[in-house]
């Protein structure tokens, strides 16, 4: 019997379906905070003119400037900074940079990949969530200058290919089949059930590697 069926016993179907749509909703919800706040900052931009204006006339350089700086700062946390090819991917991967980069995590990514796959949206959708959900969990705790997450996704031929990659406070893990031994609680198992599923699903290949301080996740699907 394969490890990931002896893993699913733990978890019923009931289990793993509930939490795939809360997964879901959550990245559903993540999204829609992103483009809300963007739709918020262009709704304020005559505003924001109108106050640059003011300082232009009265020849406030200071505030002119603490002004911009903080613009700035506001638009880099909501604006998308990864353009993929794929709206789906696009959609999650900013979302997720948005909330990494709210909790001082670098993220490094290259992603160019086509928007006709023939992954079904729901299914990218989960796997890039998870990946980046345990990412981000694994750097969260880290010394500041330790919490980096690489992102790699490319197109082999009509196959996409995926991979994550971040910094871990852990020694070379102890590896049960395709899934390494994990503390971290119910969800990320059913987190890792969820990407093995889909990754079979496609009749693809998912590989994990652990080392000392780094957690690599490659998926080709």
């Amino acid at each position: 019997m394969r490890f990931l069926s002896k893993i699913r016993i733990l978890f019923s179907k009931k289990d793993i379906f509930e939490y795939q749509q809360q997964l879901l909703n959550t990245h559903y919800q993540e999204v829609e905070n992103m483009y809300r706040d963007i739709r918020k900052f262009r709704h304020n931009y005559r505003n924001h003119l109108q106050t640059l204006r003011s300082f232009v006339a009265e020849n406030d350089m200071e505030s002119i400037k603490n002004y911009l700086d903080n613009l700035d700062e506001n638009l880099h946390s909501i604006a998308p900074v990864i353009r993929t090819g794929n709206r789906m991917a696009d959609a999650i991967l900013n979302s997720k940079i948005t909330m990494a980069t709210n909790e001082n995590i670098k993220c490094i990514a290259d992603c160019k990949i086509s928007n006709i796959l023939d992954i079904k949206d729901i299914d990218l959708a989960t796997i890039i969530g998870n990946l980046f959900d345990n990412a981000i969990e694994s750097v969260r705790n880290l010394p500041e200058e330790d919490r980096f997450i690489r992102i790699y996704m490319d197109m082999k031929g009509n196959k996409l290919y995926i991979s994550f990659t971040n910094k871990s406070n852990s020694k070379k893990q102890e590896k049960f089949g395709r899934i390494f031994k994990s503390t971290k609680g119910e969800n990320r198992g059913l987190g890792l059930i969820s990407i093995d599923e889909i990754v079979d699903k496609y009749d693809g290949y998912i590989n994990r590697n652990s080392e000392d301080n780094a957690f690599t996740t490659e998926i080709l699907i």
